[in-house]
């Protein structure tokens, strides 16, 4: 793989679909090198990296369950012999679950809801300001967490847990903006809302943001590329002065 001297790293976890897809793409396009990371899909993956190699990208997917500690740790060290240096991390993989009440709710259900969504952004998040930190002797960099609009809104009736986790993401997003402020790291999230991706289908609603969309002010579901553009400007020297900062890309809702 070659290294561009002046190049850095994004690393876009669950980036083979969706709005990590788009993000992948879209950092590409603005010169970054990209790890795209991907649980089982490969071919996915595969395709993305292919698409910003073929538009003249240096991109890499790399195979991890950011669930897994081990898998994560491999992962980073993939991405340091591969890669051009970390300069920045987009937390983005997450699951979603079929839609349920609190009442029904299983252990599994609620140990894998916040092992991916929650502690895996932890664990990402741990072993980039390892990097990063000018503490550790880094040069500085970026965190995005995706978070949602249900973490304000709760999602009564459908998945409360998958609420709670990306309400732990957003007061992740501002303690760790905090604690590496003066480390050249800044930190933020992104509130999606209702998005057509295929994260719906997983969760056994493939129709989800069609039939969501007359309850968005601006009537319409919204695109991954729409919430990428939101990520990568974060990730961007245009939003120097910001961190901390969570942003909803909602359509008003």
């Amino acid at each position: 793989m070659n290294k561009t001297p002046t190049q850095r790293t994004v690393l876009v976890t669950g980036g083979s679909r969706g709005i990590g897809a788009a993000t992948a793409w879209l950092c590409a396009q603005r010169g970054w090198a990209v790890a795209v990371n991907y649980t089982s899909d490969a071919a996915a993956a595969q395709a993305v990296v292919a698409r910003i190699q073929a538009g003249g990208g240096t991109a890499l997917a790399v195979q991890a369950d950011v669930a897994d500690e081990a898998q994560v740790l491999a992962m980073f060290a993939v991405l340091e012999r591969e890669l051009p240096p970390l300069g920045a991390l987009v937390n983005n993989a997450g699951v979603v679950d079929v839609k349920a009440r609190v009442d029904v709710m299983t252990l599994p259900r609620l140990q894998r809801m916040f092992a991916v969504n929650v502690f895996g952004t932890f664990l990402c998040s741990r072993e980039a300001v390892k990097r990063l930190s000018t503490v550790h002797g880094g040069a500085g960099g970026a965190i995005v967490n995706l978070s949602s609009a249900a973490a304000r809104l709760g999602a009564p009736g459908q998945y409360v847990d998958y609420a709670a986790a990306k309400g732990a993401i957003d007061v992740f997003t501002l303690g760790l903006a905090k604690e590496v402020a003066l480390e050249g790291i800044r930190v933020n999230a992104v509130r999606p809302g209702i998005i057509a991706t295929d994260i719906h289908a997983s969760g056994g609603q493939p129709g989800r943001a069609e039939q969501m969309a007359p309850t968005v002010p601006m009537q319409r579901a919204g695109s991954a590329e729409e919430v990428a553009e939101a990520i990568v400007w974060l990730l961007s020297d245009a939003a120097s002065y910001t961190t901390g900062a969570v942003i909803d890309v909602t359509g008003g809702r």
